[in-house]
């Protein structure tokens, strides 16, 4: 019988998409209380999509970037706040384009070991699929999926 060992083998970096969507809020606190609990590294990801008819239309793009802005604004006070209770070291990036692709970009950069991404609520992507889906297809990281 194996003695019962002290100490962690979770995560030491942690991935979080966080879209300012419910289901990404939930995701982001979950991967916080992760980091938390076993001192990992939380670099939490916030992409706003290009929309090309938003740019297309007469201030589409500006109005597309302000409110991307105030989302980010938005994540960045919450998470000023929770490191203020918590230690958690964290990074926070923002970036305009395609989710999947910074997402998998920022986990491969930082050598995540693990990805955490609220589950789409858009009865699209049942079709065509969503960001979680295609993080998982790559294989390339854990991926957890918060409802």
């Amino acid at each position: 019988m194996k003695p019962f060992e002290y100490g962690v083998d979770g995560p030491k970096v942690i991935v979080a998409g966080v879209d300012g969507s419910e289901t990404s809020l939930r995701a982001g606190a979950y991967a916080w209380g992760l980091a938390r609990r076993g001192g990992a590294r939380l670099v939490v990801v916030h992409v706003a999509q290009v929309a090309s008819v938003g740019t297309l239309t007469p201030g589409g793009a500006a109005a597309l970037r302000e409110t991307a802005d105030e989302i980010s604004a938005e994540i960045q006070r919450e998470l000023e706040a929770a490191a203020g209770r918590e230690q958690v070291r964290y990074d926070f990036v923002a970036e305009m384009g395609d989710p999947y692709t910074v997402l998998a970009r920022v986990a491969d950069e930082s050598r995540a070991d693990a990805v955490v991404v609220g589950a789409s609520a858009q009865a699209g992507h049942r079709l065509i699929g969503s960001v979680a889906v295609r993080l998982v297809k790559a294989g390339r990281w854990p991926v957890t999926v918060v409802p």
